[in-house]
């Protein structure tokens, strides 16, 4: 039995996107009891050449819109990376959300073998959709994903494990 792309991506990120909006807004509590800034964490960092909190979510946001842009060939929505606070990621959070929704799995399922150009500053990669949905848009999601959980847990939110996971 094979798996569809679709289903290794879409409801992956559907599910990681809800798991960060549970432990945001954990974090963002946690800075309303004990009278944080909330700057202190959404703009907490683990070392300085690396993206705030803020830029882990907006990341991850872009690795799970590009996806289905580039596979499935769906007309990107731009989200200007200006979110400020809790609400401002919730609601990048909610939009990407709306925007895999409607992605439909006709357009992705069946693109295992179609290239994909990914262009960065460092360079063009080519890949399969199969190639390029495992070795660089899970990977990567995942990365933004932990990191985003690690700095709210690294400044003290009370989070564990089953908020990373979605409450499964």
């Amino acid at each position: 039995m094979t798996t569809a792309l679709y289903d290794l991506t879409v409801p992956v990120f559907l599910r990681g996107f809800h798991a960060m909006s549970g432990f945001l807004a954990k974090g963002e509590a946690f800075a309303a009891e004990k009278g944080l800034d909330p700057a202190e964490l959404l703009n907490a960092r683990l070392i300085e050449d690396m993206a705030p909190l803020t830029g882990q979510v907006q990341r991850a946001s872009d690795s799970a819109k590009f996806t289905v842009v580039r596979i499935g060939g769906i007309e990107n929505v731009a989200m200007p990376d200006e979110e400020a606070s809790f609400a401002d990621l919730q609601a990048r959070i909610a939009r990407t959300v709306a925007f895999l929704n409607a992605a439909p799995r006709e357009a992705i399922d069946g693109k295992e073998d179609a290239p994909v150009t990914l262009t960065t500053p460092r360079g063009s990669f080519d890949f399969t959709g199969r190639s390029y949905v495992l070795n660089f848009v899970l990977p990567n999601f995942y990365f933004h994903m932990t990191t985003a959980y690690a700095l709210l847990r690294h400044k003290g939110v009370p989070i564990g494990k089953m908020d990373f996971l979605g409450g499964i």
